[in-house]
């Protein structure tokens, strides 16, 4: 080492052997940089990485989309704060009216960003008719269900399916795991 050099403390250098072990095992390129490396340090450095695309530690595993979402529901109907609450101790009558406020919020959220239609058109209760083509991702059977299609049966849930959803466009550097920042008045 030179005297500009210096070294790393001895907990940054377990982070870092654990994140390079992780690396090497997942990125074939970057193993084989590392690989050659045994050898000495190389005569020309590599050309600067773009910047990564990648999440923040921790929300790699995490459907930004789906927080985004959740964030939405959050902003304008307090659904996390509503759900988040222990709501045993309250009269029935509290509750009802903060799930009124709640409701109109978040169906406001979610009209405005994803359209939602039934899977079946028909009204629940009314008999319905079903041929050995329908789809059991889109239908569920229930109740004394045996032998083969034709079923018929009465339409106890009409389903739900999205079409479409459009949510706005993050800005960089969003951490999608934050849904609602803390507020503290001066």
């Amino acid at each position: 080492m030179t005297d500009t050099d210096t070294s790393l403390p001895f907990q940054t250098r377990i982070w870092f052997a654990w994140a390079c072990f992780v690396r090497v095992l997942f990125d074939g390129q970057f193993a084989a940089r590392v690989f050659a490396l045994r050898s000495g340090p190389p005569e020309l450095e590599p050309p600067p990485r773009a910047p990564s695309a990648e999440p923040a530690p921790g929300a790699a595993s995490l459907d930004v989309s789906a927080l985004q979402l959740l964030a939405l529901l959050q902003r304008e109907g307090r659904l996390v704060d509503f759900l988040q609450q222990d709501i045993v101790s309250f009269p029935d009558a509290e509750i009802g009216a903060a799930a009124r406020v709640v409701h109109e919020g978040c169906r406001k959220a979610l009209s405005s960003h994803v359209k939602i239609q039934p899977v079946r058109s028909e009204a629940e209760g009314g008999r319905v008719t079903l041929d050995e083509r329908f789809d059991p991702a889109e239908i569920k059977l229930i109740g004394n269900v045996g032998g083969a299609a034709p079923y018929r049966g009465i339409l106890r849930h009409r389903g739900w399916r999205v079409e479409s959803v459009e949510l706005p466009k993050l800005l960089e550097g969003h951490d999608g795991r934050v849904l609602a920042p803390a507020e503290v008045e001066l």
